[in-house]
């Protein structure tokens, strides 16, 4: 049940942010409509088929970190609940709350760490190709 609300969701945040939303929809509200990523790169689809898309929720409970990672394919990213920082190496360090959406940034390594005292919830939907990772792990 819960991944066909997901899924809903994703379509109809396409769908309004495309401009093809049903008129006769009575509440669409768009989370993000972007061409480019949180640090400014030209969003780049991977060129490997058959494309495959990947939805996760992350949790990380409070003063909790990931390990220090990077995107190869582009991420859409939603916090559900709670509060996270991220820091880029040779970039700025972002914040998010609950109800924020991006794009990650592809290729940058970054950590991020909930800063709340609550537990922080992304979702997290990879739009990548069979055969790529969607997230590096630095060793």
């Amino acid at each position: 049940m819960f991944f066909r609300v997901v899924t809903f969701a994703l379509a109809v945040i396409v769908m309004s942010s495309s401009g093809i939303a049903d008129p006769s929809y009575k509440k669409v509200e768009t989370l993000l409509s972007t061409s480019r990523t949180n640090q400014g790169q030209a969003i780049a689809y991977p060129t490997q088929t058959p494309a495959r898309v990947s939805s996760v929720i992350v949790t990380l409970e409070p003063g909790e970190s990931t390990a220090r990672h990077r995107h190869q394919v582009p991420l859409f990213a939603y916090i559900l609940q709670g509060e996270l920082r991220v820091n880029y190496e040779g970039h700025d360090t972002k914040k998010y709350k609950a109800g924020d959406a991006l794009i990650e940034a592809r290729d940058i390594w970054h950590q991020g760490t909930n800063t709340g005292s609550t537990p922080v919830r992304i979702l997290a939907v990879f739009m990548g190709a069979d055969g790529v990772k969607g997230t590096i792990v630095a060793k």
